[in-house]
């Protein structure tokens, strides 16, 4: 354990957690950032973002990621690679426990954001990486010329869809109801998209394979009725992407934080009921859930928790 007590440890290294620190360390606070994975959280896996404004031409996560950690670094941040299991919350320095060691600090940003939420239908964990994927970015590539099917109707679903046609030659989108809820400029680019087909009220309830996804079971959300979709005879397998939401990550907040559920509880200054302690991004309790929204969390946390440190 260092006996260095920092002025702000930010949780994550996402947008939110990446602003806070260009706040923090603009203000002059000595900050570090705790990552358990890689840069970026969601965010990176991400091909193309067309909502950030001020965003360069055919953005994508990566490019944006790489800029923000660039400004925060300029602005003297420091960030470790770490996992925090346990938090100290209370008193007037913080101790976070991670693998590697403990953290100690007068201000806490949590920014932990949040993971993809699986269907939790049998035969999913089975076939992750063998056909089940959460990131078109990272996986799309590898199903070149096949069927691929994209479970989900929101922003995510179909812009990840509309990437994917660039490798499949067909792309289902799977959707539990009978329309989308992606913003309207996303669905007409799908509506157009000649590779792109629909299938409405439908879930997956269960995916089949002998070691590789070569079959799933298809529930008809209106009637109950189930169908057996088959891979292609001569491909073998397909592809299945699942973009039905997140869920945050906040495990080890629970008991120590207020929460809504899975959701931390913050006011609109993100503070918690803990004093010093804010939260900022995805796992915390709001509205909408971007990039943009993220960034303004992270940059809001960042100057009550300089404003906290003067005693203003």
């Amino acid at each position: 354990m260092s006996d260095k007590v920092y002025d702000v440890i930010i949780i994550g290294a996402g947008p939110a957690g990446l602003s806070a620190a260009l706040y923090a360390g603009r203000s002059r606070l000595s900050t570090l950032i705790i990552e358990k994975n890689m840069d970026g959280g969601q965010i990176v896996i991400t091909h193309e973002i067309e909502n950030y404004p001020g965003g360069i031409e055919k953005e994508t996560g990566p490019s944006l990621i790489s800029r923000m950690v660039k400004q925060a670094e300029h602005f003297g941040t420091e960030k470790v690679y770490d996992s925090i299991t346990e938090v100290k919350l209370d008193g007037d320095v913080k101790v976070l426990k991670g693998l590697s060691t403990e953290y100690r600090c007068r201000t806490v940003i949590v920014a932990t954001g949040a993971h993809p939420r699986p269907i939790g239908c049998p035969g999913e964990s089975e076939f992750i990486g063998k056909g089940v994927s959460y990131c078109a970015t990272c996986d799309a590539a590898f199903f070149e010329d096949f069927e691929v099917y994209v479970v989900g109707g929101g922003d995510a679903a179909v812009e990840e869809a509309l990437f994917i046609t660039e490798f499949a030659r067909k792309v289902t989108i799977i959707h539990r109801r009978d329309e989308l809820r992606a913003a309207k400029s996303i669905q007409e680019k799908a509506f157009a998209n000649p590779k792109i087909d629909f299938m409405w009220n439908s879930v997956v309830t269960e995916l089949r394979g002998d070691g590789i996804l070569s079959s799933m079971v298809i529930e008809d959300t209106q009637t109950g009725a189930t169908r057996v979709v088959e891979a292609d005879e001569e491909d073998g397998m397909f592809g299945l992407f699942v973009f039905v939401g997140f869920d945050p990550h906040s495990e080890i907040f629970v008991g120590k934080l207020d929460m809504d559920g899975p959701y931390i509880k913050a006011d609109v200054n993100m503070k918690t009921n803990v004093s010093g302690v804010f939260v900022a991004g995805d796992v915390r309790v709001k509205s909408l859930r971007q990039v943009v929204t993220a960034a303004a969390d992270g940059a809001i946390a960042a100057t009550q928790a300089e404003h906290f440190l003067r005693g203003v």
